[in-house]
């Protein structure tokens, strides 16, 4: 256990070189002992139905993790432009371990073997938001925690796109990958960083494609206020983004408001949120694939720290 791994490595201009100290390497064996012969399993495919299966994992020194598996065919995160897996592999565990942020769930350690490769990553007790938003056999969130989750998720992106050399590719913002830990703490899960665009030659410099892809970010989290709001799963047909762009939407804002509150919030708070949605979904060329966000990540973050003074309380979640 704990060997170095020693890389030169260079993405986006930034080079990367030395070993992953707070990394634990595991050995096949370990993760197959503590998955329970991989019959643990937390989901199949992935988030998003891609390779990926993740297990629950009880180490004997007494660590709980997930184990996520990674290298199947077709895993998009380890198959290089040149099909050279185990080098995407490394720059992945390269780049995964500089991440520190209090909600981005946190790379725990590695294994590799000759049919597979494994990512280890910090147990989150409660699972998905998705989840506690709406499986009907959990207690409801609270407001206070919705509206926590809503500030926290987009200091994670402010982190992963503005703070990280180079920024983070493939985050995936939907309550499937807002994960809650034990005290309801959100973080960001499933974050890819390896990325054939990178490699790939086009007319798009490395600056232009951080852009477009911080823009789609923010529509894919004013999609997901919506969510915390209203409760409702935002599908495929845009009904929710169709509403909140609508001239008159304050006048139904609070018949939106998910019923499982039961009626328990905050309205200014209600009203803030909504508006940052309504700037997030707006674009200038009317959907999350063209033209510029009308606000940034950053601009959402002080808006929303601003406006919330104090959280208080505590989160409650079944």
């Amino acid at each position: 256990m704990g060997g170095c791994l020693r890389r030169r490595l260079c993405i986006g201009g930034t080079h990367f070189s030395g070993t992953l100290p707070f990394v634990r390497r595991f050995t096949p064996r370990e993760i197959e002992a503590a998955t329970k012969g991989f019959t643990a399993v937390l989901e199949a495919g992935g988030p998003r139905g891609g390779g990926g299966t993740a297990y629950r994992a009880r180490f004997a020194g007494g660590l709980v993790a997930t184990v996520r598996r990674v290298g199947s065919r077709g895993d998009h995160r380890q198959q290089g432009s040149g099909g050279n897996g185990k080098a995407a592999f490394y720059l992945e565990l390269q780049l995964l371990a500089r991440l520190n942020h209090r909600h981005v769930v946190r790379l725990r350690g590695f294994a590799e073997g000759h049919h597979a490769r494994f990512l280890v990553f910090d147990h989150m007790e409660n699972r998905s938001l998705k989840e506690c938003l709406h499986d009907p056999l959990r207690t409801p969130l609270d407001w206070r925690t919705r509206l926590q989750v809503a500030i926290d998720i987009a200091a994670a992106l402010e982190y992963l796109y503005y703070f990280c050399d180079p920024p983070v590719f493939h985050v995936s913002v939907d309550s499937g990958n807002v994960l809650m830990d034990a005290n309801f703490v959100a973080k960001l899960s499933d974050v890819g960083v390896v990325s054939d665009d990178l490699k790939r030659a086009t007319t798009e410099s490395f600056q232009d494609q951080v852009e477009r892809r911080r823009a789609g970010l923010v529509f894919h989290y004013g999609v997901l206020v919506l969510e915390l709001v209203t409760g409702q799963s935002p599908g495929g047909d845009g009904e929710l983004v169709r509403w909140v762009q609508e001239p008159g939407f304050a006048g139904s804002m609070h018949r939106m408001v998910d019923a499982d509150l039961g009626g328990v919030y905050d309205a200014r708070e209600l009203r803030d949120l909504v508006i940052v949605a309504r700037l997030c979904t707006r674009h200038e060329h009317g959907s999350c694939g063209g033209g510029g966000a009308a606000v940034s990540i950053p601009q959402i973050v002080r808006y929303l720290q601003g406006k919330v003074e104090r959280l208080g309380g505590e989160a409650r979640c079944g």
